[in-house]
């Protein structure tokens, strides 16, 4: 279950609970407001905080007060001209707080973003839940021949099986051993040994489960959906930025589109392809090898043209 029973009643007292404030609010993001939304087996995201919206983006920009008598329009152009041209600071006056529960591996991939306020559940203090992330037989694939982090053919038959057995079994047998260390409150048999949870949780493997606070402004949370969200992002990772994304479109939806737009849809040419492709459409016929661009580079071009 990707909520204990204790936790769904602390969302239910949350959703319940009102308060009237001066500040900005979005309704569409109110009603996401600390739900949590399913990723993977066990885990999910949920919003449980921010601040400021499309408007604070545009008032920061212009150093202003209050909305004046501009036209949505001409704040929608202000955003996507800012997202365009890469101006940060604006994007950074909103601000999100999210509750994760994600896969130990995943959660130290993640950390690699080094631009958020993390809190995280402390294997120190509390016994971590026998709760482990196995993989959909669709996401068992082999190891990538031409990619060094990426994946290859899904794995069939017998060999599929093979793997989802060991990954449950090492998984139970290590968290088995964990409670035993642990002794009786981590509920180990014949009262256990009662080693120290920092010790204990040594045992434990990366497919469990963990938890933290993760909070982020706007600007340094559409670089980590951007790299997350790229289709060579790995999926387990890939998925929650899906679900991220969708709160942020609710959000700041201006802002949103602009990313999608700007970012997430777009492509970027270097100087060399530039040069490449002005000499293409002169009509020029120009070969890799004295392009001055190397086969990937070459490809990546291509195929963002449609000419792969």
């Amino acid at each position: 279950m990707p909520l204990s029973t204790d936790q769904l009643a602390d969302v239910s007292e949350a959703r319940a609970a009102t308060a009237s404030t001066l500040r900005p609010t979005v309704p569409a993001l109110e009603a996401l407001l600390h739900q949590p939304l399913p990723v993977l087996d066990h885990g999910f995201v949920r919003v449980v905080d921010y601040m400021g919206d499309d408007n604070a983006v545009v008032q920061a920009a212009r150093v202003s007060y209050g909305r004046g008598t501009r036209k949505v329009s001409e704040d929608a152009g202000l955003i996507r001209y800012l997202m365009r041209h890469r101006h940060s600071t604006p994007f950074e006056m909103c601000e999100i707080k999210y509750h994760v529960k994600l896969p130990i591996f995943v959660a130290r991939q993640w950390i690699r973003h080094r631009m958020a306020s993390i809190n995280e559940y402390s294997a120190r203090y509390s016994i971590l839940d026998r709760e482990f992330y196995i993989p959909e037989p669709g996401q068992l694939a082999a190891q990538s021949t031409s990619n060094r982090q990426g994946r290859g053919a899904v794995l069939q038959g017998d060999d599929a099986e093979a793997v989802l057995r060991l990954l449950r079994e090492d998984a139970a047998r290590c968290h088995d051993h964990y409670a035993l260390m642990l002794g009786e409150e981590g509920g180990g048999a014949d009262g256990g040994y009662g080693l120290a949870r920092e010790l204990a949780r040594m045992n434990l493997t990366l497919n469990t489960y963990t938890q933290w606070y993760w909070k982020a402004d706007l600007h340094n949370l559409l670089n980590f959906l951007a790299l997350r969200l790229d289709s060579h992002a790995q999926y387990e990772i890939r998925v929650y930025a899906e679900a991220m994304l969708r709160t942020v479109r609710a959000w700041v939806p201006t802002a949103c589109a602009a990313f999608e737009e700007y970012r997430l849809g777009a492509f970027t040419f270097s100087a060399s392809m530039l040069a490449v492709l002005r000499r293409q459409l002169a009509g020029e016929v120009v070969e890799q090898k004295e392009s001055g661009l190397s086969r990937r580079e070459w490809d990546e071009m291509h195929r963002a043209l449609g000419r792969a």
